[in-house]
């Protein structure tokens, strides 16, 4: 099946055999009958698997290529999964352009249990080879990455980590599954904050992990039932939902983000524009060769070049709605320095590229005419 079918119908089999309803049923129930101990139906108790749960997986591993998906409690709680896969001792190379929840995890949490990362500029994916040595065990990348928008070759990453016999993980959370498939391109564990693109309407928290491997399966799934950061039937029933109108909207997504991107090229007020579509990005044919379009999200900084700048512009916007996340229908704007990255030292926000006038917009499914309006008078 194509894409566009398979987000409706991918993964679905026999989803009500008792009435036949055509969207999966929501199982609210923490447990299950038996017949004999140990004798039921596949279901024994709903942190370990849910029917709801166990569509939607089977749903986001069919997107994205792969044969066995995981569905969190949130995206950091799939991350905090990947991440127990290491031992005290193990290093994790990484981009050292990240969203700023996951450096938090790495840096504040596992860091503590023996866990050493390199926060390296993956842009040339060579330079990564210098920090692998014979304690590192994973490279983590994301790509598009949050907010400056770095694109990592990922085909050549994975020969990186196919040689050293190393876990290549990407964070698939701007391109989704629609736009850019790692799996296929050599990756060994796709991560989703489905709680962005996938859900795709501001309603849920979640996150996923697919691979195709059964042992590291196996193991992500013991990881899962061991420490039950597991989402409820009801937020699965939700992605379900938003997973079978992701093609469209990521389709008006990636429009909407090309016309408000050369918008904001032109504006004597911008700076700078972070978005892979732009021919001069510094790894635009990487970004054309690994994902179907560019994306809905843009970052961009102010020739003023102040923190005081940025906030009089997210503060006067009317249509675009200035609060955490992405990936919704509707526009939002945000603030990194103050916001998604306000745990990352200014030290390595700045290292990062990350100045106090950066904004970074999840460009909605809304009318184009009305979003340039807005960011027209804001600006103004």
């Amino acid at each position: 099946m194509k894409f566009n079918t398979r987000a409706i119908h991918g993964g679905q089999h026999d989803i009500d055999p008792a009435f036949g309803s055509v969207m999966t049923p929501i199982y609210q129930t923490s447990t299950y009958k038996q017949t004999t101990p140990g004798g039921h139906k596949g279901y024994e108790y709903s942190r370990s698997a849910n029917p709801t749960r166990s569509s939607l997986e089977q749903s986001l591993a069919s997107l994205e290529n792969g044969k066995y998906g995981l569905a969190f409690g949130s995206g950091l709680a799939a991350v905090d999964a990947v991440l127990k896969l290491l031992e005290p001792g193990d290093e994790v190379v990484t981009t050292n352009n990240l969203y700023g929840g996951s450096y938090r995890l790495f840096t504040s949490i596992f860091q503590k249990f023996g866990i050493k990362f390199h926060f390296v500029d993956m842009e040339n994916a060579q330079d990564i080879v210098e920090h692998i040595n014979d304690h590192t065990k994973m490279i983590w990348i994301e790509t598009p990455t949050n907010p400056m928008m770095n694109i990592i070759d990922i085909k050549a990453v994975s020969q990186i980590s196919s040689k050293h016999k190393l876990i290549l993980a990407v964070d698939n959370t701007f391109a989704t599954p629609y736009l850019q498939s790692p799996l296929d391109l050599g990756a060994d564990i796709v991560m989703h904050s489905v709680t962005k693109y996938i859900g795709g309407h501001s309603d849920l928290v979640m996150g996923a992990l697919i691979v195709n491997d059964k042992a590291l399966a196996d193991k992500l799934y013991f990881i899962q039932n061991s420490s039950g950061a597991i989402c409820g039937p009801q937020d699965a029933f939700l992605a379900l939902r938003g997973v079978k109108t992701l093609h469209v909207r990521m389709q008006r997504h990636c429009e909407n983000g090309k016309v408000v991107a050369h918008f904001l090229k032109s504006h004597p007020k911008v700076e700078k524009v972070y978005w892979p579509g732009f021919q001069e990005h510094p790894n635009h044919i990487i970004a054309k060769a690994q994902m179907k379009d560019f994306g809905g999200m843009v970052s961009f900084s102010t020739k003023e070049g102040s923190w005081e700048s940025a906030i009089q512009i997210l503060e006067n916007l009317k249509v675009f709605t200035l609060a955490e996340s992405l990936g919704g229908v509707e526009s939002l704007a945000g603030h990194p320095a103050s916001m998604t990255h306000a745990s990352v030292p200014k030290e390595d926000r700045l290292n990062m590229g990350i100045v106090d006038s950066l904004i970074r917009l999840s460009v909605g499914i809304e009318d184009e005419s009305d979003l340039l309006a807005d960011l027209k008078q804001a600006l103004g």
